[in-house]
């Protein structure tokens, strides 16, 4: 569960208004800070380069050449004298000679770099160093002396100027402070922004889905609010005209079911009375075929058949119809079902053709209807003998510790049901002739079947036997409320 949630789409949201946020705000602090970096280090390194070729053109022209340790000594010790805060070191060097503002000063600072980059040019070289966690700068510069002609030379004296750079150091680490600090209210008002535009699209996401749900319990004439003119709103009004549409067709399926309906059961109504008198006709020529001669015999007989199935196919419809209708109704008793079962058999003749494995009397007891039990028996063992092979077996079981259900099971030994066949056996006027090598029922009496284990609560299979043949199983609740002794479907 609280993987699904993590996958949900606000989690989403929020995650990627933030990294969103994350990313701005380190990358913003990040400029930020590099551009405040260099300038307060540019400002720092300005300063301190300008001051010192200040210093140099006014000690130049009092330097004698070539000079002295002293007078480098001199040069050093004024120029250090310069910073009032007393912290530059400066080197002097011409030659072999070297001077220094503190004296035994190593100078670790001052990389061959910059030794030789003062010794090739002219220009100011400097170098930011951090030597033992120290930052400091590091500048380097070449005395000149004024040529007669406007032009500068080279003079030989080597200036080496080391600042330390803690103030500056202090600078920097308080802004990359205050820039973290930026940070945490920048993704806190991204989450609470993630948050709202969440809102703002789970909340049609959520209607959307409320209204899917509605649908498919069949409630078609949920519809959408449409706010705005964006893309949820665009897709709130395709749901609304999508549900219309669909609520029409609908409407007019249903309408036409209902149509067809009610054609079948009017028209079974209207052929029953027909029926009847066409079956009490073919009675009495039935009994006076014997007399008759052999081609008007032979057409008796068969009017006579096919009064019969016709006779089963409006029964068949009949019933059906109340199926449909929601008018089939539950009487429930309570009865032995192995009993009723070999009623069934007996009453159609087939107690000799069908073998039985039923359990003792009053082993299967349970409160069913068993008019309707009749048929579902009457259908399944009717179709095995005419569909299947002999020998059919019919088997009933009583399962659960309490004896709540039962299990009817008849199979035959023909060869099988195709597996094209088998999801459609239940259906009305179903017919495979590969399954079936005669087309005598009205391929309403499996549909019967299931619909009578429906409204009993039960189920019904059909498959294949490992040992050939086909085989349907019937699973019937035996427990009912025992205050109600009708049940409608």
């Amino acid at each position: 569960m609280k993987r699904r949630r993590l996958r949900g789409l606000r989690p989403r949201l929020v995650v990627a208004f933030g990294l969103v946020a994350g990313v701005a705000a380190a990358t913003t602090g990040a400029l930020t800070f590099r551009e405040a970096r260099i300038g307060v280090l540019q400002q720092s390194q300005d300063a301190v380069i300008g001051q010192l070729r200040a210093q140099l053109n006014e000690r130049a022209p009092e330097l004698p050449y070539p000079p002295g340790e002293s007078a480098l000594q001199q040069i050093a010790t004024d120029v250090a004298d310069a910073d009032a805060s007393g912290s530059w070191r400066v080197l002097v060097t011409y030659r072999e000679l070297r001077a220094s503002s503190v004296p035994g000063d190593r100078f670790p600072e001052l990389t061959p770099a910059v030794r030789a980059a003062v010794a090739s040019s002219r220009a100011t070289v400097f170098q930011r160093v951090d030597e033992g966690g120290r930052p400091s700068l590091v500048v380097g510069m070449s005395v000149t002396f004024g040529d007669p002609d406007g032009s500068r030379l080279a003079s030989g004296v080597r200036v080496f100027l080391v600042v330390p750079q803690t103030t500056e150091q202090a600078y920097v680490d308080a802004l990359v402070s205050a820039v973290e600090r930026a940070m945490v209210p920048a993704l806190g008002l991204a989450v609470v922004l993630a948050l709202f535009a969440a809102r703002g699209v789970l909340v049609p996401v959520r209607a959307l889905r409320q209204a899917t749900r509605r649908m498919a319990e069949g409630r078609l004439d949920t519809r959408l609010d449409v706010h705005g003119s964006d893309e949820l709103a665009e897709l709130s009004h395709a749901f609304n005209e999508t549900a219309a549409a669909l609520e029409t067709s609908v409407a007019e399926l249903r309408e036409m079911e209902a149509r067809a309906r009610r054609f079948a059961a009017d028209v079974s109504h209207e052929l029953r009375t027909p029926l009847a008198a066409m079956s009490a006709v073919t009675d009495v020529l039935d009994e006076d075929a014997a007399r008759l001669d052999s081609d008007t015999a032979t057409a008796v007989r068969l009017i006579s058949e096919e009064t019969v199935k016709l006779t089963r196919l409006v029964d068949d419809l009949m019933e059906i119809s109340r199926f449909d209708a929601g008018a089939a109704v539950l009487h429930l008793d309570e009865i032995d079902l192995a009993e009723s079962i070999r009623r069934t058999l007996a009453a159609r003749g087939w107690s000799d053709t069908v073998d039985t494995r039923l359990p003792p009397p009053d082993a299967a007891r349970g409160r069913v209807d068993p008019r309707r039990l009749d048929v579902v028996v009457a259908n399944l063992v009717g179709n095995a003998l005419r569909h299947g092979g002999a020998p059919v077996r019919v088997r009933l079981d009583v399962h659960g510790s309490d004896g709540r259900g039962a299990v009817i099971e008849v199979r035959d030994s023909g060869p099988g049901i195709p597996d094209d066949v088998l999801p459609h056996v239940f259906e009305r006027f179903y017919k495979s002739d590969t399954a079936r090598s005669r087309s005598e029922g009205s391929g309403l009496g499996l549909a019967i079947t299931a619909e009578n284990v429906r409204i009993h609560g039960g189920t019904v299979r059909a498959a294949n036997h490992p040992a050939g043949g086909a085989v349907f199983t019937v699973e019937l609740p035996l427990q009912r409320d025992e205050s109600s002794e009708e049940h409608p479907s």
